[in-house]
């Protein structure tokens, strides 16, 4: 017989969850929050998931939100657990991936007199959430109504703003007390409100009239429409669209490898190359170098697509155009004229130059983290989702051709914590498999993601292992520092490796010392198997910041 919570408030959570369709609930051990996990689990409509660490399962639900295009619900038990949820949170934030943050609490009077595991947990995430809600305890008057209405209205923001949302639940004791039937509550009348929008004259107008109109495409996920819109926008070399690895759009128009036709522009060449009319879509962009060109290129206009953010990256913002891009396209696309502009032949020309090159590197280059990139982005299968951790990873990644393939990046805070972790997540919610592509810094700092009984056979990771954190060698800056600083205290030198992780998480482990290992190791390792596979890529003293360096200096010659 099935056991529910005597908590009214978790009777009506669960009820209104259900009402809207939320049904992947990350569970983290404790007691407070025992009512919800008791409660969750004896429901068949919900699918629940054991994560010890909740820094970990946090990002794991950011991961599955992420795969699945719909909200996931977090839940922990009170005091520090709940500040463990922040990483994640600031990233779901500026990513806008919805996740709705369900803590335990102690009653409301027992805050600040020293009661175990008991903080300020009421807007302890005001900062970084689109809303924070406080429920009612059972015992106070009118909590029934008052939490219903509390809860739909936090759902709804959630689904609203497309990211995290915060009810934190205070809970009387006893936690234990079940029930073995469940009240009938009222069928929930959704009030979500949806924009609609009308593209101003004068925009159409200022399209007609722009003969430099650049599209820079940041971290987004894979839309079919909106790679449509953009490609009848680029068929008659109207426009440029520069896109990142993460990006996820594809046509052969596109210019992909940002940083492999600009990381050298002079100021002359920023006015070369300037547009007049700036359209950025997507969040976080990967390039800085993109950033240092158009914040010198000064576009006389700067629109900015995005529903919820409208951030004046490139100190130029005109237009804050709060809608997605796959409608404004729409009705752009029924006003403007399609003709050829000489500004695309003047990219073109660029990149055909920089392409020449790099693949005249390629021929030259010994083994090191750039032969990895390059070897992987000609053998990974098309099916995989690929996640790249932070740092390293993610630079590499730009300056490769992945194809079709879904690229993925934690670039909302761009930190290393949680990589592995969402990649877990999204890999425990996706047909399709899932590669993480991490350095060895950013996956020992998320061990804790392999510590997940739900991991699916078709995983697959890669550290490529070049025993430090090499992106400091490669940045400006940090060379400037006393050696044994950098080593130290910055890039952190090791000789850790991933073999007995690999064995004590359940998953096969291959290590790689060599381009003719890797080149024969790689054509089997995306076979299917039994076990998820770890491959450890060691180039550990083989300067791959010097190879990365002797790549640029190479592009730069006539």
């Amino acid at each position: 017989m099935k056991k529910y919570s005597s908590k009214r408030s978790i009777q009506i959570l669960a009820h209104l969850l259900q009402q809207y369709g939320i049904s992947d609930v990350v569970i983290s051990p404790g007691s407070r929050n025992a009512p919800l996990a008791i409660h969750f689990s004896e429901i068949d409509s919900f699918n629940c998931y054991s994560i010890v660490d909740e820094r970990s399962a946090a990002f794991v639900g950011m991961g599955m939100a992420r795969s699945e295009k719909k909200p996931v619900a977090i839940t922990c038990t009170s005091g520090s657990a709940a500040a463990n949820y922040y990483p994640a949170i600031t990233e779901a934030f500026y990513q806008n991936i919805p996740l709705l943050i369900l803590t335990a609490d102690r009653p409301m009077d027992y805050v600040d007199i020293f009661d175990g595991q008991t903080i300020r947990q009421k807007e302890l995430f005001h900062q970084h959430s689109y809303g924070d809600f406080q429920l009612l305890e059972d015992s106070k008057e009118n909590a029934e109504d008052i939490n219903f209405e509390i809860i739909k209205k936090a759902i709804e923001l959630c689904f609203e703003k497309q990211g995290p949302v915060h009810i934190n639940i205070p809970l009387e004791e006893p936690l234990y007390e079940l029930v073995s039937e469940l009240p009938t509550f009222p069928t929930v009348e959704k009030t979500i409100k949806q924009k609609e929008y009308e593209i101003p004259s004068n925009l159409v107008a200022e399209w007609n009239t722009s003969q430099r109109i650049l599209l820079l495409v940041g971290t987004r996920d894979y839309s079919p429409e909106l790679e449509n819109q953009l490609t009848q926008l680029v068929k008659n070399h109207s426009v440029v669209v520069l896109c990142e690895a993460n990006s996820n759009l594809y046509h052969e128009k596109f210019f992909k490898n940002i940083d492999r036709y600009i990381f050298n522009f002079t100021e002359e060449d920023y006015k070369k190359y300037a547009p007049d009319l700036l359209i950025t879509v997507g969040q976080n962009v990967v390039s800085k170098k993109v950033k240092q060109f158009l914040r010198s290129a000064r576009p006389k206009q700067h629109w900015h697509l995005d529903e919820v953010w409208q951030p004046d990256t490139y100190f130029s913002l005109t237009e804050k155009i709060e809608v997605k891009p796959e409608v404004f396209f729409s009705k752009l696309l029924k006003f403007i004229t399609l003709e050829p502009r000489p500004y695309y032949n003047l990219w073109d020309v660029l990149r055909d130059k920089k392409d020449l090159k790099h693949q005249q590197f390629l021929n030259l280059v010994e083994y090191s983290d750039f032969y990895f990139f390059n070897k992987a982005s000609q053998t990974i299968p098309e099916n995989y989702n690929i996640h790249f951790s932070n740092s390293s990873a993610i630079r590499y990644a730009q300056l490769f051709d992945f194809g079709k393939r879904k690229i993925y990046c934690n670039r909302g805070t761009s930190g290393i914590d949680g990589s592995t972790s969402t990649a877990m997540g999204f890999a425990i919610k996706n047909a399709n498999p899932t590669l993480l592509i991490t350095g060895d810094l950013s996956f020992f700092y998320d061990i804790n993601g392999l510590w997940n009984q739900y991991i699916p056979p078709f995983v697959r990771i890669i550290i490529f292992n070049n025993g430090e954190g090499n992106i400091f060698k490669i940045i400006p800056g940090p060379g400037n520092a006393n050696p044994n600083t950098l080593d130290e205290f910055i890039a952190t030198k090791h000789h850790k490796n991933a073999e007995h992780l690999a064995k004590h998480f359940g998953f096969s482990y291959t290590k790689v010392d060599d381009e003719a290992t890797l080149d024969r190791v790689m054509e089997n390792f995306f076979k299917p198997d039994v076990k998820p596979k770890i491959l450890e890529v060691n180039t550990y003293g083989k300067n791959s910041a010097d190879v990365l360096k002797a790549y640029f200096n190479f592009l730069k010659e006539n």
